[in-house]
């Protein structure tokens, strides 16, 4: 078994400490994807797994075996990095194997790993290529496979999508998450995307300021956040943040000129609190006039309005179907009162 557990793990450079005590359990078989804002530790965290970075303080365990005081060539870890990391002068072949004629592996053993770690990749007419005949996405791939033919216990990814082109980086997800389903290994990945974390997960990790803020499927997050930074930082486009204050059985919002009914347990009347709408629970009310609309993206299938309020916050409106509201008109909005979500102002904390 190839679970990865992490018990208090800390990491200080010199007195600056980036990871705070943090611990996660990654069931064998799973794929984790490691979320949050840049220089939120992500990179650092997945690199101490690695063995590339030292571990300060804690624990951590690959299936039943301590190896935080391990070399990383001990860990049985594979990691494919941003960048290709390809060596020009070989062929894409010879790329694949490089790890293991490093490591005096026979020639026969070699080429199976090759060749199966290539048919799963759809790599068997580039393997006499080399990396300048390729495009962006067949190098990933390659970097891809010169990790699976090592054979590890758990892939580690490093943001291996951040230097394509979006229809690419589409491709390419459709790829990893292929892959995962094929050989079943337990796979850790990095990312600031949310909708690749979203796609690819079984399970999220978000990471703020090197602490874990919540842990859980991408569904649960996004319908259950924790806390205002994941309701906002989960779903694209963000959640709208409206300032609001408690009130008797309702939530006073200024921005919507209303009082929102709840059944959430409220704090005392009068304290300050923030109101969350996703863009999707809003619809566009023609008919009202609390609301200008300042800027529309048409996408096709999907428009957003993006709506100024008379206390200067912004509202985002998912629109579908013909009729999309137009830049300039007032408008009113409506949604259910059951969809909006609590937040104490201060510490940010959902109210249930």
């Amino acid at each position: 078994m190839s679970g990865v557990t992490l018990e208090r793990v800390i990491k200080r450079y010199g007195d600056v400490q980036v990871i705070h005590g943090v611990n996660l359990s990654i069931e064998h078989g799973e794929f984790v994807v490691f979320v949050g804002p840049s220089g939120c530790g992500k990179s650092t965290l997945l690199r101490m797994v690695a063995g590339l970075e030292e571990t300060t303080e804690g624990r951590i365990s690959i299936g039943e075996r301590d190896v935080t005081r391990e070399d990383p060539s001990e860990r049985g870890v594979a990691m494919v990095f941003q960048t290709y990391a390809l060596y020009p002068h070989m062929t894409v072949e010879e790329n694949m194997g490089f790890g293991l004629r490093m490591t005096g592996h026979p020639k026969a053993d070699i080429a199976r790993k090759v060749g199966e770690a290539s048919k799963i990749l759809k790599l068997d007419d580039y393997l006499k290529r080399k990396p300048k005949a390729l495009s962006g996405g067949q190098r990933q791939r390659v970097a891809i496979g010169r990790a699976i033919v090592r054979g590890p216990e758990v892939f580690l990814f490093d943001e291996p999508l951040s230097n394509l082109d979006a229809e690419l980086r589409v491709e390419m997800r459709v790829e990893i998450a292929r892959l995962h389903k094929e050989i079943g290994a337990t796979m850790i990945y990095v990312t600031h995307d949310q909708v690749e974390a979203m796609t690819l997960a079984d399970k999220i990790v978000v990471l703020r300021a090197g602490r874990i803020e919540q842990v859980g499927a991408p569904l649960d997050l996004y319908r259950d956040p924790d806390n205002r930074f994941v309701a906002g930082f989960i779903g694209s486009p963000s959640m709208n943040f409206l300032a609001a204050t408690a009130r008797k059985g309702a939530v006073e919002v200024p921005g919507l000129k209303r009082e929102v009914p709840t059944s959430a347990t409220l704090p005392a009347s009068g304290r300050a609190i923030t109101l969350g709408l996703r863009p999707e629970h809003l619809t566009v009310d023609p008919s009202g006039d609390t609301h200008v609309v300042e800027l529309t993206e048409a996408l096709g299938g999907v428009s957003y309005a993006y709506l100024s309020c008379a206390t200067g916050e912004r509202l985002i409106v998912e629109e579908r179907g013909d009729e999309r509201s137009r830049e300039g008109a007032r408008v009113g909005v409506a949604f259910d009162p059951a969809r909006a979500f609590l937040f104490d102002a201060e510490s940010g904390l959902r109210i249930r």
